[in-house]
C-alpha cells in the first residue's frame, strides 16, 4: 500500500479480474504465523514456538530457547498505555487465586476497567488441546493498542459493536463499552475458558456500574462455525479485532466473519504487527472477498511515540516487524474516514 509523509493510506478496490494480485506493499506482512520457511520465521517454526511458549508459561519455566525467544512477545510487554493497579479483596477469607485488577487509561484516565489477573491453575493438557489458547496467557501488545485506539476514537462508535477473538480480557471491547455512546457491545472469543473469565469481567463491570444502560455480554464465536456467524449477520456497525491473523487455517474463515457480521455501512478494526506473509496474506483474501482494504501506519500518537523510542534506542526486546501493530480497515464500500494524525 503506499503512503504519504504523513502516514495517509491509500485505498485499495476490491479484487477484480483485471486485478488479482495485490500489490506487495498493499498489506505489509503481519502476525504470527508466516506461510514460508524462507521469511523471518517459518510458519511451522513460529506455530511450535508459540506453543512452546504457552506451555512454559503455564509450568512457569525459563524461556531460554532462541526460537521461543524470536516470537515471545513477553519480549516487550506494553506500550505504557495503561497503569494496572491491584484491588484489595473485599473478603479477608477469600482463599482464591482470582486477583482483580484495575487498568486504567495513562492518556484519558476517567476511563478504567476491572480486570481479572490469575484465573488460577490450568492444566496443561486441557488447555492445549482446547481451541486457540494465546489469548489466555496475558493481554497482548496489540490488545492493548486497540483498547486505547478505541478510547481516542470513542466518539466514532455507534449502535452494536462487535471484538471478535478478545481472548480472556476483551479489553478494547470492554473500553469501548465503558467509553462509547453504543446500544450493544459483544465480547467473543473461540475458547471456552476465555470466554468463562470475560463473562465474570462484564458481570464485575456491570455491578461496577461501568457500563450504564449498554447491553454487554460474552459469548464463544468461532469464525469456521457457521451457526455461530449466521445468527449474527449483517448486525454489527463496528467488528474489531487485535492479532488475529497468526493460523493459516482460520484466516479465511475471519475474513468471510467480518464481512459477513458488517451491516451494509459498517466497518472492521484489525490491529496486527508486520510479521511474515500473514497480513498480506489477509489483506489479499479481505480484497478478494470484496471489501475495501485500507492501511494505516500512523494513527495514534501516543503508539508512534512509544514506537520511535524504542527504535532510536535500538531495544533488543522491541522489534517493529513484531510488536508495533498497524491498522488495517476493513468496509463494504468507500469510507472517506481518517485513521491517521
Amino acid at each position: 500500500m503506499e503512503r504519504d509523509s504523513t502516514g495517509t493510506a491509500e485505498k485499495i478496490e476490491p479484487a477484480s479480474p483485471l486485478r488479482k494480485h495485490i500489490n506487495e506493499d498493499t498489506c505489509a506482512a503481519d502476525s504470527h504465523n508466516v506461510s514460508s520457511r524462507d521469511g523471518p520465521c517459518g510458519t511451522t517454526d513460529v506455530a511450535k514456538a508459540r506453543w512452546t511458549l504457552l506451555r512454559q508459561v503455564l509450568r512457569q519455566k525459563q524461556m531460554e530457547s532462541p526460537e521461543v525467544k524470536q516470537v515471545s512477545v513477553r519480549r516487550f510487554a506494553t506500550f505504557d498505555l495503561f497503569s494496572r493497579k491491584r484491588l484489595l479483596t473485599q473478603d479477608p477469607g477469600d482463599t482464591s487465586d482470582e486477583q482483580w485488577v484495575e487498568y486504567r487509561s495513562v492518556y484519558f484516565p476517567e476511563y478504567s476497567a476491572l480486570l481479572r489477573d490469575n484465573l488460577g491453575p490450568l492444566r496443561v493438557n486441557e488447555v492445549l488441546n482446547s481451541f486457540d489458547n494465546t489469548g489466555n496467557v496475558c493481554v497482548w501488545p496489540s490488545e492493548e493498542v486497540m483498547a486505547h485506539y478505541c478510547l481516542q476514537k470513542r466518539h466514532m462508535f455507534k449502535g452494536a459493536v462487535c471484538e471478535l477473538g478478545g481472548g480472556m480480557t476483551c479489553l478494547a471491547g470492554l473500553m469501548v463499552a465503558i467509553c462509547a455512546d453504543v446500544k450493544e457491545v459483544l465480547l467473543s472469543d473461540g475458547n471456552e475458558k476465555s470466554i468463562q473469565n470475560v463473562r465474570g469481567l462484564v458481570e464485575r463491570n456491570r455491578q461496577a456500574g461501568k457500563f450504564g444502560s449498554i447491553h454487554v455480554s460474552a459469548r464463544v464465536m468461532r469464525w469456521d462455525c457457521e451457526s455461530d456467524i449466521s445468527g449474527l449477520e449483517g448486525h454489527f456497525d463496528i467488528v474489531m479485532c487485535a492479532d488475529c491473523l497468526f493460523l493459516d487455517q482460520y484466516r479465511g474463515c475471519l475474513v468471510d466473519a467480518i464481512r459477513r457480521l458488517l451491516q451494509p455501512n459498517g466497518m472492521a478494526l484489525v490491529f496486527a504487527p508486520l510479521r511474515g506473509e500473514t497480513l498480506r496474506l489477509f489483506c489479499q483474501l479481505a480484497q478478494q472477498a470484496g471489501l475495501y482494504v485500507s492501511q494505516h501506519q500512523q494513527y495514534d500518537a501516543q503508539v508512534m511515540d512509544v514506537h520511535l523510542k524504542m527504535l532510536r534506542e535500538g531495544k533488543e526486546v522491541y522489534d517493529e516487524n513484531i510488536h508495533y501493530p498497524l491498522l488495517i480497515t476493513l468496509t463494504k464500500g468507500p469510507q472517506p474516514v481518517s485513521h491517521t494524525q
